[in-house]
């Protein structure tokens, strides 16, 4: 369906029963890339899938957007489709960036966050000029060119992952796209210092050779977080995970949806190095 927001319409589908949690995908792709976890899922929440502003099957946004545009498109969904309760939310990086800024801005509408493969500091120098130079090329000469970078970075050489993701990519508009980029990669703040505000229990992950989100500043920043620990799953890339490790991801998800501040305490566990279920 499509649902009115502040940033335009935005496709969005609904499926499961209970508690609703909202999933909103990474940059560059669409809500397709849930399909592996998704089935599982829809047995224990009434989930929101998003298509994010530029992506997907939505029209082009008309301004560049913010994060804070976002949560506030998020709440716009939400309220259209009458949710009320607070809802768990499941972001894969950009959207875990969305997340962390819907708990940190409305604490009342959110009751957990995880983010999987979400770097919470901006861009550096290097990144934001292979951005540039991503953008350039999509503009001049569309998918194309780009597309073998993007899925390499996005989940490393899974064959099956960087088909969907290529997909995903190639579905969403030029124009719409684009603005996307500027807005979300190349104007992406750093969330590092609001981390400490949001009070619901969140989970951070990455993989264990993420070169754009490490290990050791993914756990720097999961200790600023009051109820906060840090997830180490398989598979490479932001998106990685979501293809790589299904089965792990949706047991984890089970687990905190179910007792967020006991998994968050396992997770933080100094004695492990990544969450493991309780036997």
């Amino acid at each position: 369906m499509d649902v009115p927001t502040r940033l335009g319409p935005l496709n969005v589908r609904v499926t499961g029963a209970g508690p609703v949690a909202v999933l909103w995908h990474s940059l560059f792709v669409d809500s397709t890339t849930w399909r592996e976890v998704e089935g599982p899922l829809a047995g224990e929440r009434r989930l929101v899938l998003v298509d994010g502003p530029g992506h997907g099957p939505n029209p082009p946004p008309a301004r560049r957007f913010t994060l804070d545009d976002c949560a506030g498109a998020a709440a716009d969904v939400l309220d259209h489709l009458g949710v009320a309760d607070p809802v768990d939310w499941v972001g894969n990086a950009w959207g875990g960036h969305v997340g962390l800024r819907f708990a940190a801005t409305r604490p009342a509408r959110c009751r957990s966050v995880a983010a999987i493969g979400t770097p919470v500091h901006a861009l550096g120098a290097a990144d934001r000029r292979r951005s540039r130079l991503l953008v350039a090329l999509y503009r001049l000469f569309g998918a194309g060119p780009v597309v073998g970078l993007l899925t390499k970075a996005l989940v490393g050489s899974d064959a099956h992952a960087a088909e969907v993701v290529g997909a995903a990519f190639r579905r969403a508009g030029r124009r719409g796209m684009v603005t996307a980029i500027e807005s979300i990669s190349l104007r992406r703040p750093d969330l590092t210092p609001e981390l400490p505000s949001i009070g619901v229990p969140t989970l951070l992950s990455t993989g264990q050779n993420d070169p754009m989100w490490t290990v050791a500043d993914a756990r720097a920043a999961a200790a600023l977080l009051p109820r906060g620990a840090l997830v180490v799953l398989p598979g490479a890339g932001h998106v990685g995970p979501l293809f790589a490790a299904p089965a792990e991801v949706v047991e984890l998800l089970r687990a905190f949806w179910r007792q967020p501040d006991e998994v968050v305490a396992r997770a933080s566990s100094p004695s492990t190095n990544a969450w493991r279920p309780s036997t």
